[in-house]
Order: C-alpha cells, then structure tokens, then sequence
C-alpha cells in the first residue's frame, strides 16, 4: 500500500453506498464503517472544493434496462423494495455533489461520469464503497483505460466475501493504481491540499 500523489483536481468517486446495498452482510468491513470512512473523506474533498461524486445503481421496476446475458451465476432479478437506491442520509443532501445512476456495475459505461469529470478539469479519482470485486473494480478498471491515475481506499470498502475484496485489493487494484488507507489518503490530502 503506497497512496504516493493527490493530483491537483482529484475527485473522490463513492460506489453504491445506498440503502439496499449498505444493508447487505459484507467483509472484511460492514457497511456501517464503510459508510464511516467514506463520510470522513466527503467532508474533506468538500472542504477543499473537490468533487464528490455519488454513484448509484438503479433499474426500472420492470427490469427492462437491466444488463442483459446469461450467467452462471443467474440474474439479480425480481422487485426490488422501495428506496432500495436511495444513497445513504450520511453522504446525501449536499447540493454541490455530483449523482451519477448506473445500470451495470461500473460507473463509466452508459454514464456522464467521465464528460462530468473532464469538464471541472479532473485528472485522478479516488474510488470506495460497496462491492470491492463488482462496481469499485469494475470503475477503477474503467477510470484506468480512460487515463484517470487511481487511488483505491481499501478501508472505505467491503464485499460481500473478504475473500473477494482481498483478490481485488491483493491482485488487481496494484495494476490499476495505488491503494491506501483513509487515514493515509486523509493525511496525503491534507499536505498537498491545505
């Protein structure tokens, strides 16, 4: 784990940390210290003006623009409960906030997420939330073959196995960009943003 630089204009990009989500039994974090952690790095981008951009995944109530294809593993499927993809009350309600809706697991297909991150100038974004392996790989993933540099807060996510978040933190994210801790991402952002 080494978070070396904080780019000038670095966004912090939240993943799906709404109601059904952060509900869900996950490893090695809850969703309640997940949420914690990726509160205290909202407040501190807000503070420097930094963008915070909430991500969410949500589908029609019938289904219809869900990804489609067959899987081993099968379809989420079925009705979700009202408010599901509702972002939680702890990060919501700050107007200066960008949401971004997905329908598939990464933030960058089918979204204004990259033109939104290009126009305000932003070069580098530091990604947390809710699946580790699913929607935070799969956009850190995309942020790197878009050229954004990525920084992954490994404490400010969880997935549903610390087996998976483990694979992705150990395997993939040190191809994809630097990873650290808040605490760490905090600090560094603090020295080289005031």
């Amino acid at each position: 784990m080494a978070v070396t630089a904080l780019d000038p204009r670095t966004a912090l990009v939240v993943i799906d940390l709404q109601a059904g989500i952060v509900a869900a039994p996950t490893a090695p974090y809850t969703g309640a210290e997940v949420v914690s952690r990726s509160v205290e790095l909202a407040e501190a981008f807000r503070a420097r003006d930094l963008p915070v951009v909430l991500v969410r995944v949500s589908f029609a109530p019938d289904g219809a623009d869900a990804v489609p294809g067959r899987t081993e593993a099968g379809g989420a499927g079925g009705p979700r409960p009202e408010g599901w993809d509702v972002v939680v009350d702890e990060l919501a309600g700050h107007p200066g906030d960008i949401t971004v809706t997905k329908r598939n697991w990464g933030a960058f297909h089918g979204t204004g997420l990259d033109v939104g991150l290009r126009r305000r100038g932003v070069t580098q974004i530091v990604l947390c939330g809710i699946a580790t392996s699913i929607g935070v790989e799969s956009t850190a993933r995309a942020a790197h073959e878009h050229g954004y540099h990525v920084t992954l807060a490994t404490d400010a996510m969880s997935d549903m196995s610390a087996e998976a978040h483990r694979s992705s933190v150990e395997r993939i994210f040190p191809r994809l960009g630097e990873t650290g801790s808040t605490r760490e991402i905090l600090e560094l952002l603090a020295k080289t943003h005031g």
